[in-house]
C-alpha cells in the first residue's frame, strides 16, 4: 500500500570529490582522532573510492590501506585494522558519496507527476539509483544502467537488488516507462540471475494497461527466473486528483480487483507446486479494494515484500493477537489512533480485540480522508498534516494521539506537506506518537507503553544527512 514506492529510486558516476569529504567520525571509530572532518576518502587498498558501493565494499577487510586527501590538496595514508566486515565509522557530506541518478522514464502511472503544485523542491525529484536499492531497499528500473555498471553490480555481486518490472514484454513496457531501453529489462536481469543476484520485484497493475494476459505473460516471464527472482509483489496503481493533462488510467473496480486477485492466486498456488513458494503476492489494497479477506499468516511465508504493503494488515494483526495473548498492562488512559481509510476497519477490529480482553482500554480509531491528494487515495503513508489537523480538531482524542511511523518522513519527523511532527501535536493539543508497523508496539502504545518520541536536531539549512551507522 506505499504508492511512493513506485517512485524509482541507481549508479551515478562523475561525482565530485566533495561528496567523499567527511562529515563526522564515529567516537568508536578505528579513525577516531586520525583523521578530521573536511578531509576526503581517496582509495582503499589502491581501490579508487568514487561511490558508497565501493567504500562499502572495499572497506569490508580486517586490514586497510586508506589514502585521503586534506583540504588544502596534500594527501597522506592511514593503515587500520578492525573485524571483518565492521564499518569504518565514517560518515560523509553526502550519504551516496555521489549524486543521486535522476530517473530517465516517464512511467504513466508516476505519482510523481500526480503531486500538486507547492510542495517541497524534493518532493519532485525522481531519483533511480541501484546503490539506494542496495542499501536502503527502494525500487529501481535498470533503465539507467550502463554495461559498466551492470558489470560492476555482477562484479561486487550487489544483492539483493529491488526491480520495478511492470511488465515483461518489451514493447508493452517501452509504452509504460516511456523509455527506449525498458525494453531491456529481462535481458539485464537474466545477466543479474546467471550471476546469483536476488532480486524482489514489483508491478505496478494499470487496468487496460498490464493487467490480464499481459500480467499473466509478465508472471510466466518472471517464474522463469526463480530462485533468483525471489518475491514479486503487483500493487493496484495510485491515483491522485492531480492527474490534468496525464496518461487516461482508470481505478480497479470491485470486479475487476477480484478477478484480478483470482488470477494471481492460482498462479501462485501453481508456484507452490511447481517450487515450493508462491512467488508472487497482490498488495493489501488489492484485497480491500475487491471486498476479500485478507489472507492467513502463513500464506505470506517470509513477508518478504511488507514495504511493497503485501500482507502488512496481516502480520499486523497476528503480532498484536500474539501481545494480547501474552498481557498487558493497560494504564487506563484513554487514547486515539488516525489511520487512512482503507486501514481503519482492520484497526477497529484490533482495538476491539483489545477491549474485550482489557476493559480499563479507552481507545477511539479516526480514519483519515485524503483530501490532499483526492479520496481514491486512502492508504496510511499518504496522510498528510494538513488533512490530519482538519479532520481532528476539536474531536475528542483522550491524552495521546497515535499514528502510523510511515506517515513521517523518518529522520526528519514531518508529513508529506512538511507539517512537523510537533507543529501538528501543537494544533490538536495533545502528544503524538508514531508507532512502527508493529502489532507488538501497537499494544504497547495502546497500554501506555510508549516509545521514546526522539525529534530531529535540524540543521541551520533545514536539512537532515543519512548515516551509515545507524545505532
Amino acid at each position: 500500500m506505499q504508492y511512493l514506492s513506485s517512485f524509482c529510486f541507481i549508479l551515478g558516476r562523475g561525482s565530485k570529490l566533495m561528496d567523499n569529504a567527511i562529515k563526522a567520525i564515529d567516537k568508536d571509530s578505528p579513525l577516531a582522532g586520525k583523521v578530521q572532518p573536511g578531509d576526503t576518502l581517496v582509495a582503499i587498498n589502491s581501490n579508487k573510492i568514487l561511490d558508497v558501493l565501493d567504500y562499502k565494499f572495499f572497506a569490508y577487510d580486517t586490514r586497510l590501506e586508506l589514502r585521503l586527501r586534506r583540504p588544502d590538496g596534500s594527501e597522506y595514508s592511514l593503515h587500520v585494522t578492525k573485524n571483518e566486515g565492521g564499518d569504518l565509522g565514517l560518515d560523509f557530506e553526502s550519504y551516496l558519496m555521489d549524486k543521486p541518478r535522476s530517473c530517465a522514464n516517464r512511467c504513466v502511472f508516476c505519482f510523481i507527476d500526480q503531486l500538486p503544485k507547492g510542495m517541497r523542491p524534493t518532493m519532485y525529484f525522481k531519483d533511480d539509483d541501484a546503490r539506494l536499492s542496495f542499501l536502503l531497499g527502494n525500487y529501481i528500473t535498470l533503465t539507467n544502467l550502463s554495461q559498466r555498471e551492470i558489470e560492476r553490480i555482477i562484479a561486487l555481486h550487489i544483492s539483493p537488488i529491488n526491480i520495478s518490472v511492470h511488465a515483461t514484454d518489451p514493447d508493452l513496457r517501452r509504452r509504460l516507462l516511456r523509455s527506449p531501453r525498458a525494453g531491456e529489462c529481462m535481458e539485464i536481469m537474466g545477466r543479474f540471475a546467471k550471476a546469483g543476484i536476488t532480486m524482489n520485484c514489483q508491478i505496478v497493475c494499470c487496468p487496460g494497461l498490464n493487467d490480464g494476459e499481459a500480467l499473466m505473460q509478465s508472471m510466466r516471464d518472471l517464474e522463469s527466473l526463480y530462485p533468483q527472482v525471489h518475491s514479486v509483489s503487483i500493487v493496484p496503481v495510485g491515483l491522485t486528483k492531480f492527474r490534468e493533462g496525464l496518461y487516461p488510467l482508470t481505478p480497479f473496480t470491485k470486479e475487476h480487483a477480484a478477478e484480478t486477485l483470482d488470477m494471481i492466486d492460482a498462479f501462485g498456488a501453481e508456484c507452490i507446486r511447481r517450487h515450493g513458494s508462491r512467488i508472487f503476492w497482490c498488495g493489501d489494497e488489492l484485497y480491500i479494494k475487491a471486498g476479500r479477506e485478507i489472507p492467513p499468516d502463513e500464506f505470506y511465508e517470509e513477508y518478504t515484500q511488507l514495504e511493497n504493503g503485501v500482507g502488512m494488515l496481516r502480520l499486523m494483526e497476528t503480532e498484536f493477537s500474539s501481545a494480547v495473548k501474552l498481557g498487558g498492562e493497560p494504564d487506563g488512559v484513554p487514547f486515539s489512533i488516525a489511520t487512512g481509510v482503507s486501514a481503519a476497519p482492520y484497526f477497529q477490529i484490533l482495538l476491539d480485540k483489545a477491549k474485550a480482553e482489557y476493559p480499563e482500554i479507552k481507545g477511539k480509531i479516526y480514519p483519515i480522508v485524503n483530501d490532499f491528494f483526492g479520496h481514491s487515495i486512502n492508504v496510511t503513508g499518504l496522510i498528510t498534516g494538513g488533512d490530519l489537523i482538519a479532520q481532528l480538531k476539536g474531536r475528542e482524542l483522550g491524552e495521546r494521539l497515535l499514528i502510523s511511523q510511515n506517515m513521517l518522513r523518518r529522520a526528519e519527523m514531518d508529513f508529506l506537506d512538511d507539517v512537523k511532527l510537533e507543529e501538528a501535536s501543537a494544533a490538536l493539543k495533545v502528544p503524538i506518537y508514531p508507532i512502527e508497523q508493529d502489532g507488538f508496539a501497537l499494544f504497547d502504545a495502546m497500554c501506555g507503553q510508549l516509545p521514546e518520541l526522539r525529534l530531529p536536531v535540524r540543521e541551520e539549512n533545514g536539512e537532515q544527512f543519512y548515516r551509515y551507522n545507524q545505532n
